[in-house]
């Protein structure tokens, strides 16, 4: 019973959204929130179709009719966001008319649930098709569109495009010094992993340590780093000469890359455990030296579970890796942080969106890596 009626709250639960909920805010400058506009006055005749659209894509995409009914949610969901987005930018410029140039339309809390609401609609669709690599045409699909109207000037009205234009070199050597803050706090933790692997007797204190390290919260570490730092750096003055820092990325390294021990640990002691004792006795009876054991047979069954814990430590040193502005580094946090001094919302969303975006990447393809792991060398 549940299951026949889930269609049609689906197919009903965004249009009641749209209908009610407003889609836009009108603001007389980027530092306040503005007067909310319902979608009947900021989409005038685009607001039909788009409640039909957002009624029928999230409404196919939860029927399960098959690779036809999938794959007509696909296009219904991709329809609906490209009438959302040209709706949104175009109701925004028709807003921003005859108003001062510091006027502006920020996104409210109905555009981001129906866009949110379409994106679930069009990943769902998409996988029940079994269409391949369903989930990266779903981003695919969204990315082209939020290009394609973008680069059309549709979206300029909307005060998140006007941040992200005003900033747009910026925001790209934020990303890549985040992606270098994430990767190199990931390699480092791993380079310790790997080190502490081998060593039997002191397991039960490695498992104290890289357990505990999740207890102490992220800026007290970080600030402790610090502190210890320019204590080391008082006592040795020449370390100076040899780039070492009480503030930057040193710091935002080693602190980061503590709180991915943990999962880092776990995964390589699950993968070390995954053969049965029955298959170690055998590789001994052969005459396999413990590195040919090892290589040949632990790391290999246990492949699975080593990625999963690099899967779940680099989504975390993305996230974590917001934080580095903190003690002096960049990276996208120090967008979020700015935005947070200015009380600009949209400058916020400016720097948590493409963590979102590369923290779900992140998921996305160690997840695929790791499923054709478990096909290639099955438990």
């Amino acid at each position: 019973m549940l299951a026949a009626l889930l269609p049609l709250a689906a197919a009903t639960a965004l249009p009641l959204v749209l209908w009610h909920l407003p889609v836009l805010h009108l603001a007389p400058n980027r530092l306040v929130t503005g007067a909310p506009i319902p979608a009947d006055a900021a989409f005038g005749p685009w607001l039909w179709p788009l409640l039909v659209l957002a009624g029928l894509g999230p409404g196919l995409a939860s029927a399960d009719r098959g690779r036809a009914g999938a794959i007509l949610a696909v296009l219904a969901c991709v329809g609906g966001l490209a009438l959302l987005l040209a709706a949104l930018g175009t109701g925004a410029a028709d807003l921003l008319a005859g108003h001062p140039p510091a006027a502006r339309a920020r996104l409210a809390s109905g555009a981001w649930i129906a866009g949110l609401g379409l994106c679930a609609g069009l990943a769902r669709s998409a996988r029940s098709g079994r269409l391949p690599g369903a989930g990266w045409l779903a981003a695919l699909a969204v990315a082209a569109l939020l290009a394609g109207l973008g680069h059309g000037g549709t979206l300029d009205g909307l005060s998140l495009v006007v941040e992200f234009k005003a900033r747009r070199d910026g925001l790209a050597q934020a990303i890549l010094a985040h992606l270098a803050l994430a990767g190199g706090a990931l390699a480092l933790a791993g380079l310790v992993t790997a080190g502490l692997g081998p060593w039997r007797r002191g397991r039960g204190a490695v498992d104290l340590l890289v357990g505990g390290l999740q207890v102490v919260p992220a800026i007290a570490l970080l600030g402790g780093l610090v502190a210890a730092t320019s204590a080391l750096l008082t006592l040795v003055p020449s370390l100076r000469a040899h780039g070492v820092s009480a503030l930057g990325a040193g710091p935002a390294l080693v602190g980061i890359a503590a709180y991915l021990l943990l999962p880092l640990w776990r995964g390589l002691q699950g993968a070390l455990r995954a053969p049965d004792p029955a298959s170690l006795d055998a590789a001994r009876a052969l005459g396999l030296t413990p590195r040919q054991i090892l290589t040949g047979l632990r790391l290999p069954l246990g492949a699975p579970v080593l990625i999963g814990g690099v899967r779940v430590a680099a989504v975390q040193a993305l996230g974590l890796a917001t934080l580095a502005p903190l003690v002096g580094a960049g990276g996208l946090g120090r967008l979020v942080f700015d935005g947070m001094a200015q009380f600009a919302p949209d400058l916020i969303l400016l720097g948590a969106l493409p963590v979102i975006a590369l923290s779900l990447s992140a998921e996305s393809g160690l997840s695929a890596l790791e499923a054709a792991a478990r096909r290639r060398w099955p438990s």
